[in-house]
């Protein structure tokens, strides 16, 4: 959520940076937020004057009954109960404010940082890098979901029967193969500095709210709606709220976390070829790597993460591509993102496996997470998460860009994991 400071004191950068994300009406809105924010302020200094004249008249009441002044004394309390009934109007009227305004803050997106390039969507994102080796497979290229079913693999017809299309079943050496990038994932992210948390798959409202799923995106997530809880959409949400409504030490941060867990996502709306095989899912299983830094530091943190990813993807042996997202192609919560992306030879097309994001102080400020600096003065801090690595598209990336006619070959670095070198 962005801060009335920061909308108050740069409200012209401000809505440069929401017209890049092509945010509708952000004037309109700003000068809500603005106007609300006056009121409240205006609310608030006429409600100390009227306490303090009431603290005032208080203790005079009592000198004025000891001179005898009896007349005086009435008039004063008479002016007390006036005051005190006014401020209750007045308390009223400045909660209200706050209240309307914190609720039109949340509808307001991050702001984009000046290195975002300008654009619609997807199409114009910018390629910042490519890597890995170019794949050359047999002219009967099967496709993932294809391979999955001729090695028995992963069943997606059995998991409509148990729970409905996108909850596939992995079967023998694909649930191996699972397991094994999980922890193949989960073991670099140690080597690379982060303590493995194992959180909830289910948050509350507040964990939404605190992370920027909640308002933007009920539609995407599963309500459990007896218990007012949600799914995870990604582990980015309860491993993050960790630190909601906590003051860390200087010396804490910057602080490093991953996490395995299942994420869930309604992916309403998905169509056509993009949901084929293990395209988009409604669960799937994902380590996610999440920081909470000083302001200072979170640009190196995200260049770390980025290295990271890469590195992950590097030792996998995948094509990949790093894009520079646009503003229009932002998520709501992201001042600067990085998508990882594989390519798929057997689909021909690239497949989006990771996330990288810096959210400057926008979840901070929803979350009330900040931190003592040298001078004991608390700041927001910035909170940063990336996919490392999301599995489905990983997997079918694998098994479409391995195939051989001899079966599908396993990148040299996961054998330890999986306990075999090819799948036949």
């Amino acid at each position: 959520m962005l801060t009335i400071k920061q909308i108050t004191e740069n409200t012209e950068a401000v809505l440069r940076g929401l017209e890049k994300k092509h945010f509708k009406n952000a004037k309109e809105t700003i000068d809500q937020v603005i106007a609300l924010n006056d009121k409240r302020r205006s609310t608030q200094n006429q409600l100390d004057k009227n306490l303090a004249e009431v603290n005032s008249l208080s203790r005079t009441i009592g000198q004025l009954m000891k001179e005898g002044k009896k007349e005086e004394a009435e008039s004063a309390r008479a002016r007390v109960a006036e005051l005190k009934e006014g401020n209750k109007e007045l308390d009223a009227t400045m909660t209200q404010a706050a209240t309307d305004m914190q609720n039109i803050l949340y509808t307001i997106p991050n702001v984009p940082y000046d290195e975002v390039p300008e654009g619609v969507g997807a199409e114009d994102n910018v390629v910042e890098k490519m890597g890995g080796m170019e794949t050359e497979l047999p002219k009967d290229a099967l496709p993932h979901w294809e391979l999955a079913k001729k090695y028995d693999l992963i069943d997606f017809d059995l998991g409509v029967k148990i729970t409905g299309a996108g909850f596939p079943v992995y079967k023998g050496k694909g649930a191996q193969l699972q397991r094994a990038l999980i922890n193949f994932f989960l073991d670099e992210a140690r080597k690379s500095g982060y303590t493995e948390i194992m959180p909830p798959t289910v948050v509350n409202t507040a964990s939404g709210y605190g992370t920027g799923q909640l308002p933007d995106k009920e539609g995407q997530m599963y309500h459990c709606e007896v218990d007012d809880l949600y799914l995870i959409p990604t582990a980015e949400v309860p491993v993050t709220n960790i630190y909601r409504d906590v003051i860390l030490e200087e010396k804490q941060l910057p602080i490093m976390n991953c996490a395995y867990t299942q994420c869930f996502r309604r992916e309403a709306g998905s169509y056509g070829k993009d949901v084929r095989g293990l395209n988009r899912l409604h669960e799937f299983s994902k380590v996610e790597l999440v920081r909470i830094d000083k302001p200072e530091h979170s640009k190196q943190s995200h260049q770390e993460m980025l290295n990271h990813v890469e590195g992950l993807l590097q030792k996998l042996e995948l094509p990949y591509r790093i894009l520079r997202l646009c503003g229009g192609d932002m998520s709501f919560t992201a001042a600067l993102c990085f998508d990882f992306e594989v390519y798929s030879e057997a689909q021909k097309r690239w497949l989006e496996v990771s996330s990288v994001s810096n959210f400057d102080t926008y979840q901070a400020n929803r979350l009330k997470c900040r931190y003592r600096n040298a001078d004991k003065k608390t700041e927001l801090c910035h909170t940063l998460n990336g996919s490392a690595l999301a599995l489905p598209r990983i997997v079918a990336a694998l098994l479409e860009n391995n195939q051989t006619p001899e079966g599908i070959r396993i990148p040299k670095a996961l054998v330890p994991y999986c306990g075999f070198d090819i799948i036949d």
